[in-house]
């Protein structure tokens, strides 16, 4: 009898908290270098989003799984702008803490003052200004606090700036003061090279020290955040070292396994040790999905992956050679109201009400003077002479491409007066590696057109244009992308879709063939081509579907 109520009382148990479900990327598209802190049962987590306004999205989750964007740390011109920074340099690789009721966010504005520091009392903000730590000369800083004290670690340069191969760092160290926000007493050096210097270990980043026991850890990126990536893991009796490499380093990585295998995910590494719901290791780091080779359009994503902890050293996702697409866990799913999924298949429409989605982002800054928000004719742009090929803030407005199988597609109402105006709908890579399709006038006739950027020239190149009916004023526009391949379609109200041009070449939008370390958005985009005017171009809502065939099959 005893038996039969044991195995009835697991049975009820295993239904009560049924197993949660995660699907990889667990934000996709382009959100990398997450960071992420454990407040109670609330999960933060942050990303980094280079030139792009606002920035840095904070999220928040109770089960690891379903994701709330609550708003941006920055999202005040007062705070920061971005003006004249390419679109892969601003803002790298911020970090989120929480201390005795205050968060705390690090970061590193890479051309213009550094690393600093911004805090908040509620982590959809609002957040403080910036305050700039001159002292710490580097990138990617982290905050740790133990007890009484707190410490600030970081990337740096070589020791006496004297390195002894290309991509020779270091990880350093300060006390830091949580109340003054500066730091205090000599720097440490932590960790010289990487796990083992006589290997020309590169591009140690990333680092966060955290607690356990009585072992300080550091765990940190090494190898470049690309195919070489990987995540190190070292331990200390203190804090300041010194800190001795785990034998078995690096804790993850996927550049050992064929390239050629399929559904591929990689470049795997920046990651965060976070403890779940269920008490056990969970990792939050980025990775990419390709669709051939390294050539990927949706950017870094951030990925989830259990922990195994092994005679006091951690292991990511130690029971499969690949990172998988999917994992499991004993404890319960809390679902998210009120946001779009970011996770799997998905379909959701954006709209221009009354205010704008927190994820969709402006070029370098936020400025309200030339767009208006109303329900009759949602999102209203006025046509500014600047372009998206120049550093400075454009008539733009994106939406990050979050599936290598998509479409996303827009309706425009837009009367163009001279051949210098246009206004429509582009995916967007970077200042000159993006495709425009836009109406126009073309010797006094309306006209769709689809232009290409062009590194070599540094402008718009044609690539092919049609004649639109007089009663064009209203067309919706469509771009879908299958892996490396783009088609553009364009449409008269509820009339069949039409090819504008099919199988255009993708790979120009991959970060391969771009650089940088940003991925596509799909853009509402509205200029006058360097001439004034005072004319304007109306969108009512952002339609987007995405298939990627690996979620089917699970």
């Amino acid at each position: 009898m005893k038996k039969i109520l044991y195995l009835f009382l697991l049975c009820f148990t295993t239904q009560a908290f049924a197993q949660i479900k995660f699907t990889n990327p667990i934000l996709a598209g382009f959100y990398p270098d997450p960071s992420i802190t454990k407040v109670g049962s609330d999960y933060y987590l942050v990303n980094s989003t280079f030139s792009y306004f606002p920035g840095i999205p904070v999220f928040h989750s109770k089960d690891l799984k379903n994701w709330k964007q609550i708003g941006n740390v920055i999202e005040r011109n007062s705070q920061m702008t971005f003006l004249g920074d390419g679109t892969s340099r601003g803002l790298f690789a911020p970090s989120i803490n929480y201390h005795n009721g205050t968060f705390y966010m690090t970061c590193t504005n890479i051309d213009k003052g550094g690393n600093f520091v911004m805090t908040a009392k509620n982590p959809a903000g609002p957040w403080s200004d910036p305050v700039w730590l001159r002292d710490v000369r580097g990138i990617d800083p982290s905050l740790f606090f133990d007890q009484d004290k707190a410490y600030i670690v970081y990337n740096s340069d070589a020791p006496d700036n004297k390195p002894l191969y290309s991509g020779h760092r270091t990880i350093r160290t300060y006390e830091f003061d949580p109340a003054t926000l500066k730091v205090k007493g000599e720097e440490h050096l932590l960790v010289n090279g990487g796990v083992d210097i006589s290997k020309k270990p590169v591009w140690i980043e990333g680092p966060h020290i955290f607690k356990r026991g009585d072992w300080y850890y550091i765990c940190a990126a090494e190898g470049g955040t690309s195919v070489n990536h990987s995540q190190v893991i070292l331990r200390s009796r203190s804090a300041t070292g010194p800190y001795v490499p785990y034998e078995k380093n690096p804790i993850l990585t996927q550049r050992d396994l064929d390239p050629n295998r399929a559904n591929p995910i990689t470049s795997t590494g920046h990651a965060e040790l976070v403890e779940g719901p269920d008490g056990k290791t969970y990792a939050i780091f980025l990775a990419v999905r390709p669709y051939e080779g390294n050539f990927y359009n949706t950017g870094r994503e951030t990925f989830i992956a259990p922990v195994k902890w092994t005679d006091g050293w951690p292991v990511i996702n130690p029971d499969f050679k690949e990172v998988q697409y999917q994992y499991e866990a004993n404890f319960k799913e809390v679902k998210q109201k009120g946001t779009p999924p970011q996770s799997g298949n998905f379909s959701y429409r954006t709209t221009f009400d009354k205010v704008l989605d927190p994820s969709l982002l402006f070029l370098r800054k936020n400025d309200s003077s030339w767009y208006k928000l109303d329900k009759k004719n949602g999102l209203t742009m006025k046509l500014k002479p600047e372009t998206c090929m120049e550093k400075g803030n454009p008539a733009f407005l994106g939406k990050r491409q979050q599936h290598m199988f998509c479409s996303a597609s827009t309706s425009l109402h837009f009367l163009p007066r001279s051949e210098n105006e246009k206004a429509g709908f582009m995916i967007f890579q970077g200042e000159f590696n993006f495709y425009f399709m836009c109406k126009s006038i073309k010797e006094n006739r309306d006209v769709i057109q689809l232009f290409k950027g062009d590194q070599a020239t540094k402008q718009m190149v044609l690539i092919t244009e049609l004649p639109l009916p007089e009663s064009s004023a209203n067309l919706q526009l469509a771009i879908e992308a299958k892996g490396g391949l783009y088609d553009f379609k364009y449409r008269h109200g509820n009339s069949d879709w039409l090819i504008l041009k099919k199988d255009v070449d993708g790979k120009y939008l991959s970060t391969q063939a771009a650089g940088g370390f940003i991925g596509s958005l799909f853009a509402l985009y509205a200029t006058s081509s360097g001439q004034p005017s005072d004319n304007t171009a109306s969108f009512k809502w952002i339609d987007y579907s995405g298939n990627d065939k690996i979620y089917n099959s699970k």
